[in-house]
């Protein structure tokens, strides 16, 4: 169950206390004038069996805040229906929908290669198109004359290869599961397949078949296609490549006339933000400047808040060397770049494709409120009449959710990115990092407590200790 909170952590937007929460070090996080304490987030983690960490307690207390705000809106009757807030709390995914049409339109001013030239390329071996059969005999778990064995099989069979018949022996005999069901066919840039193979194929001339060449897998025999047999995939997969380069070139073009250049301060920022995002949501420190725009470290935490969770965008970071986090920024600064190029060129999104975002945004706020029995009519039909009555219900109902959801006797209630932009836009939620560390410090004394007590409640083992005397006896006296 923490694993899952912990992973949704990644989509909520907490803003970290302001001054006057940071000071009070017994209130972990504040919605509106609704606290959670220290003490009592401590208490949820121990019931949740979550280890004491700190990373946990900012997911819990992230949850936390994401519920009583939801609680406070829907006692106020507000679905965040108006679709201002809509176009506000979805920038991410209108920024996506731009940037790819700009990319469309970029693309349609890429000269492919065609016909003799793309013939050509085929035949310098820009990419290598071959076929082969491969008689498993790995290296480190067979002995040679097991290896020697499978070796005369190879060579054996390689005596009755032709192109003709070459699909069909692969059918028959190869024993990769990758390639097999395609007739053996692998096309490949340089550099993707283990270095015997890749020469292997460079060394035939089009239409020829190897030798059996040994990898660490075992033996191939590799028939390289002629570019009429390869045609349809090679041409399909050049052109990928074409366009890809074109974008490289123009991410270059784009970095160096807008001169871009990533501070020094960007890698110890963006490792201190992989940490605790929410820290940074409101931090002014520039990451990276260019003659267009800076991008400020509210602005990298945001962007990294709104790719998406099975992206694990965080996780992935985290795993990479500190000479990955500079390039990541200025990613996110050609973002930025491209973004005002297609406002200049007035792309934007049509009135279908606003429509369908604002739908999107209002179906996650129904399904959340829905899910934790706040909508408004499900608090009109409970007969609280008083906007106070509203209220007490709607926290009365998030409270007893979280409880059975820690307790993994809920099913769990997504608060999706843009909804939780919008709720911070319009009520008070706030997130107090020393609050947190507080927590944890509880937390871990709770579980101490409840370890003694766990141990102090089994029964004495009847096994006795090496050196210790059987159970009921006496020991003997110390010998002089």
């Amino acid at each position: 169950m923490y694993r899952r909170i912990a992973a949704v952590a990644v989509l909520t937007l907490t803003l970290v206390g302001c001054d006057a929460l940071g000071t009070h070090v017994d209130v972990a996080a504040r919605a509106g004038n609704q606290e959670l304490s220290a003490a009592k987030l401590a208490e949820m983690m121990q019931a949740a069996k979550m280890p004491p960490r700190k990373d946990l307690a900012l997911a819990v207390a992230s949850l936390w805040v994401n519920y009583q705000l939801l609680a406070q809106a829907a006692a106020r009757g507000d679905t965040l229906g108006d679709p201002a807030i809509a176009d506000e709390a979805m920038w991410a995914q209108i920024a996506q929908r731009k940037l790819q049409k700009l990319q469309t339109v970029m693309q349609d001013t890429v000269t492919l290669p065609t016909g003799a030239a793309l013939e050509k390329a085929y035949d310098d071996g820009e990419l290598l198109a071959a076929r082969h059969i491969l008689f498993l005999a790995d290296k480190n778990n067979l002995r040679q004359e097991q290896i020697d064995s499978v070796r005369r099989v190879a060579e054996r069979i390689r005596r009755q290869l032709t192109p003709a018949n070459f699909v069909a022996n692969v059918a028959r005999y190869s024993g990769d599961p990758g390639s097999k069901d395609s007739g053996g066919e692998y096309i490949f840039p340089a550099g993707q397949m283990v270095p015997e193979f890749e020469m292997g194929t460079r060394a035939l001339q089009p239409g020829a078949i190897s030798d059996p060449i040994q990898t660490a897998y075992g033996f191939h025999i590799i028939l390289r296609e002629t570019y009429p047999e390869a045609k349809a995939k090679f041409d399909s997969l050049y052109e990928g490549i074409a366009r890809q380069k074109a974008e490289s070139t123009w991410n270059v073009d784009i970095e160096t006339a807008h001169d871009v250049k990533v501070k020094d301060v960007a890698t110890a920022t963006v490792r201190a933000m992989l940490a605790n995002l929410d820290a940074y949501r409101t931090d002014r420190t520039v990451l990276a400047t260019s003659r267009r725009v800076n991008l400020r470290a509210s602005r990298v935490a945001n962007w990294i808040a709104a790719f998406p969770p099975q992206a694990q965008i965080r996780q992935q970071l985290q795993q990479q060397p500190d000479s990955v986090l500079p390039e990541f920024v200025k990613s996110l600064m050609r973002n930025e770049l491209l973004l005002l190029s297609a406002d200049s060129a007035k792309i934007g999104l049509d009135e279908a494709e606003t429509e369908q975002l604002r739908t999107s945004f209002m179906t996650s706020v129904q399904t959340s409120m829905g899910g934790l029995g706040i909508l408004p009519s499900q608090l009109a039909d409970s007969g609280g009449a008083a906007g106070s009555d509203r209220g007490a219900l709607a926290r009365t109902r998030v409270n007893e959710y979280m409880e059975l959801l820690l307790k993994n006797e809920a099913q769990f209630v997504d608060v999706s990115e843009p909804v939780s932009l919008a709720l911070r836009s319009r009520y008070n939620g706030k997130v107090n990092d020393s609050g947190l560390e507080r927590a944890v410090v509880v937390a871990t004394e709770l579980q101490v407590k409840a370890d003694s007590a766990a141990n102090a409640a089994m029964p004495p083992s009847e096994v006795p200790m090496p050196g210790a005397p059987p159970a009921g006896t006496t020991p003997p006296p110390d010998s002089e």
